[in-house]
């Protein structure tokens, strides 16, 4: 392939562009928020999961509440009635007798039933206390989550602008280096990551590599709109002022 120094020239220009591209790339896919966010989210999920069933055992508790405080006020309305019906003394001695111990039954029920409405409310209690820490807990994560978005939208936005800067001689630069080569260089970096390396004081600014003297005999040798490619690493091979020949 043919083109002329300047071609190539502006290929590196290219390449560096490029390089900058995919650094803003990799940035913006590495932001160190990142995978803390992902961290919080996944344990946000499971505090959200363990809400739910604390709230939906809290509400069955609380319905056990209010049936027990029902029953017992129930055997208290009865005794209740029953008092009064003694305390009028209207009735045979049988009756207020039967009265009597009916009194005494439904006090002992309705100790039973006072025991068993202030078992259930302990367990509210604390049922309660479960969801409040566990409220506080998704506040307290839901604050850390949006400190780091926040971060991370400005990382992102900078990376954004910057990105935009980097890119728009793009295609200013891809006109001025010609179809061809540019078909060849991204054909090149779309295996090696980069397409172009300049040869400076006799190295491979690819693969870092110094040429041999036959190696650089040849391009000494080659015409100056011959387009080089390094033995070892393939990419094209630009030469420069500072190539060493």
């Amino acid at each position: 392939m043919k083109a002329d120094p300047t071609r190539q020239s502006r290929l590196l220009d290219l390449q560096a562009l490029d390089t900058r591209l995919s650094q803003i790339d990799h940035a913006r896919r590495t932001i160190p928020q990142l995978a803390e966010i992902a961290d919080l989210e996944g344990k946000a999920r499971l505090l959200d999961d363990q809400l739910v069933r604390s709230r939906t055992e809290l509400g069955d508790v609380q319905r056990e509440i209010r049936k027990a405080e029902a029953d017992v006020q129930q055997v208290r309305d009865r005794a209740t009635r029953d008092q009064q019906r003694l305390d009028s003394g209207v009735g045979t001695a049988k009756d207020l007798t039967a009265l009597q111990h009916e009194l005494e039954s439904l006090a002992r029920r309705q100790g039973e039933l006072e025991e068993v409405e202030l078992e259930v409310m302990e367990r509210a209690e604390a049922i309660e206390s479960d969801v409040a820490e566990l409220e506080r807990g998704r506040a307290e994560l839901t604050e850390r989550l949006t400190t780091l978005e926040a971060a991370r939208d400005e990382r992102l936005a900078e990376l954004g602008a910057e990105e935009s800067t980097v890119a728009a001689p793009r295609d200013t630069v891809v006109a001025e280096v010609g179809d061809d080569l540019v078909a060849l260089y991204e054909k090149i970096r779309a295996t090696s990551g980069t397409g172009a390396a300049a040869l400076r004081q006799r190295r491979c600014g690819g693969c870092q590599l110094e040429l041999n003297p036959v190696e650089l005999r040849t391009i000494k040798e080659a015409p100056e709109d011959e387009v080089l490619r390094c033995e070892e690493c393939r990419r094209i091979l630009v030469r420069t002022p500072e190539s060493g020949l």
